[in-house]
């Protein structure tokens, strides 16, 4: 696909994904045998873990949004920059619902095959979002930095 066609779709992936909470879309963009190595142990691979992991975050996060501030493409593989922002109102991870706000920043690098995410290898802070639910021991959540205090 060109360029331009796997851009469109990575900014489609934050949108029906993160935004809207949709996780049956992975059906169309996400391929069956998508590689990602950091599901939480026990998790099904591929698209199937993919749709937990979004009704996971969305029902932690209902609100959730990821905004798209930088993409970057090179042949197959798209490289997004974002920030995700939401309000902790159900379990997440172990940690029942807080209602604080939270946003945190994120790279992700997507490898599209045949119109679908066949690879996707990410980096969100998350270590700043369990600081600001309070969810750290008061060591470890000064190292969260000023902003998560």
């Amino acid at each position: 696909m060109a360029e331009g066609e796997n851009k469109a779709l990575a900014r489609r992936f934050y949108d029906e994904f993160w935004t809207r909470g949709n996780a049956d879309a992975a059906d169309e963009l996400i391929a069956e045998d998508l590689v990602h190595e950091q599901f939480p142990e026990g998790w099904p691979p591929g698209r199937e873990g993919f749709k937990r992991l979004v009704r996971t975050w969305r029902a932690a996060f209902p609100d959730m949004r990821e905004t798209v501030s930088q993409v970057l493409c090179d042949g197959d593989w798209v490289v997004v920059r974002f920030t995700l922002e939401g309000t902790h109102r159900g379990d997440f991870y172990g940690v029942p619902a807080t209602n604080r706000k939270v946003s945190a920043e994120g790279v992700d690098l997507l490898r599209f095959r045949d119109g679908q995410i066949a690879e996707w290898i990410y980096y969100e802070d998350a270590f700043s979002v369990f600081a600001q639910l309070g969810a750290l021991p008061p060591d470890l959540s000064e190292v969260a930095g000023p902003r998560h205090a």
